[in-house]
């Protein structure tokens, strides 16, 4: 029997400059997003404390977020959470080369290092 190369379902929101925030929708999407499809400098974010789609922001090569655009996509991470509903929501971000898979972990659980926080209200681009 052949393996597949499994590609996690996402949705993609655009966002200024070229950037783009992926979020995924189950525990395995979330394992393949963060793990497999995130590049080492692109920035990861999840909703702190509570279930919730990892959130990838790409970047176009050599561009750095700007803080307008970190806050967007925390917003995605927020509002594709169990927080949608709440006033601001603490988002924790890294660099996606800091976040690791525990051994034995389940699907969607991971650990990070070098978090940052930043407090955002839940929200989608406006399209």
């Amino acid at each position: 029997m052949k393996e597949r190369s499994i590609q996690p379902d996402f949705w993609k929101y655009e966002l200024a400059d070229g950037f783009a925030a992926l979020a995924g929708k189950t525990d395995a999407d979330n394992d393949l997003l963060s793990l497999k499809v995130a590049r080492a400098n692109d920035l990861w974010f999840h909703v702190r404390g509570q279930p919730g789609s990892h959130v990838i922001l790409r970047h176009p090569d050599g561009e750095k977020p700007d803080p307008a655009t970190i806050k967007a996509a925390a917003s995605i991470a927020a509002w594709h959470s169990k927080m949608r509903n709440a006033g601001t929501v603490p988002v924790c971000y890294t660099e996606a080369k800091h976040v690791g898979k525990p051994r034995g972990a389940k699907p969607g659980s991971v650990s990070i290092k070098r978090e940052k926080i930043v407090k955002v209200r839940p929200a989608l681009p406006e399209a």
